[in-house]
């Protein structure tokens, strides 16, 4: 009991970092579908993933997963195949701030996603953290406002805005995989599946990049994978609903990695909201750790 409750308490930071080596990800991934495009970086990256994760998971395996595991590992995939092309296409047209501001509905979306399919209750408290970090994206959103539109960025809001409906149901997914499956398994089968579906437009779309790239596709797959292996552990060990918010952590690695990498400028705005996001997600933790005291007690 002490163990699980060790592992429970420790599920929310092991997240935040989680969300933040993928969130770090995303910095080279903006900067590879640039030069290369999105499919093409995707393709590659995936691939590297498979290989990566495979080389964890396949010399401990003790079994292929049953059928009821691996349709959920086929239903993760598919959505995350789709959520990961709209949101690297639409990251290469919007700003890193604004792309992972947008995506942020997705973990109000999960809350209630997780109690309609998940059962899970979803504690007054988590709905308050959800909805201030939420706010927090309202005021940077506002913020957003003010630059100039233009139809490029248009198209680009549109493909996060559906890439965060999709990684809302993903959040979802990742708790429910997480339960039946170790993260070795849950990484390798997440960037096979993934692999196997991007590579049915190949003969269409693939092209080998150059050289030069492959480092930095090789160190976004072991990024991918570590952050897989992270949020995998966690989830087997905390709640959708209490865990979900740890998601708008990402936003002050994006202003970060924009700022350095794309020299993208920081608006007051953006730093109003991101403390508003940082206060929802220090609300839900400070939820859980009244949990393990009345637990303990």
């Amino acid at each position: 009991m002490v163990s699980w409750r060790a592992n429970s308490a420790l599920a929310f930071p092991v997240a935040v970092l989680g969300i933040a080596i993928f969130s770090s990800m995303d910095a080279v991934m903006k900067g590879l579908v640039i030069a290369l495009g999105a499919y093409d970086t995707l393709l590659w990256r995936t691939l590297a993933g498979a290989i990566l994760t495979g080389l964890i998971y396949l010399p401990r395996r003790r079994g292929w997963p049953s059928r009821a595991t691996m349709r959920v590992h086929l239903i993760r995939g598919a959505v995350s195949a789709v959520m990961a092309v709209t949101f690297f296409w639409g990251l290469a047209r919007v700003p890193m701030a604004q792309a992972i501001a947008l995506a942020f509905i997705a973990p109000l979306l999960a809350l209630f996603g997780a109690a309609f399919v998940l059962k899970e209750k979803i504690p007054r408290r988590a709905i308050v953290a959800s909805l201030i970090a939420f706010a927090g994206v309202g005021v940077i959103m506002l913020g957003q406002a003010a630059a100039a539109p233009s139809p490029d960025r248009f198209r680009g809001t549109v493909a996060i805005l559906v890439s965060a409906v999709c990684y809302a149901y993903n959040i979802v997914l990742m708790r429910q995989q997480a339960l039946i499956a170790g993260p070795s398994e849950v990484a390798f089968f997440q960037s096979v599946i993934v692999g196997a579906i991007l590579a049915l437009a190949a003969p269409f779309l693939l092209h080998v990049p150059d050289t030069r790239h492959a480092p930095m596709i090789l160190l976004a797959a072991l990024l991918a994978t570590v952050s897989l292996l992270l949020l995998a552990w966690a989830y087997a060990r905390g709640e959708a609903n209490y865990l979900a918010p740890t998601e708008y952590t990402g936003f002050i690695w994006a202003a970060l990695w924009g700022w350095v990498v794309f020299h993208e400028a920081v608006a007051p705005y953006t730093l109003v909201g991101a403390a508003m996001i940082i206060t929802g997600c220090l609300i839900a933790a400070r939820r859980r750790g009244i949990e393990n005291v009345e637990a303990a007690l």
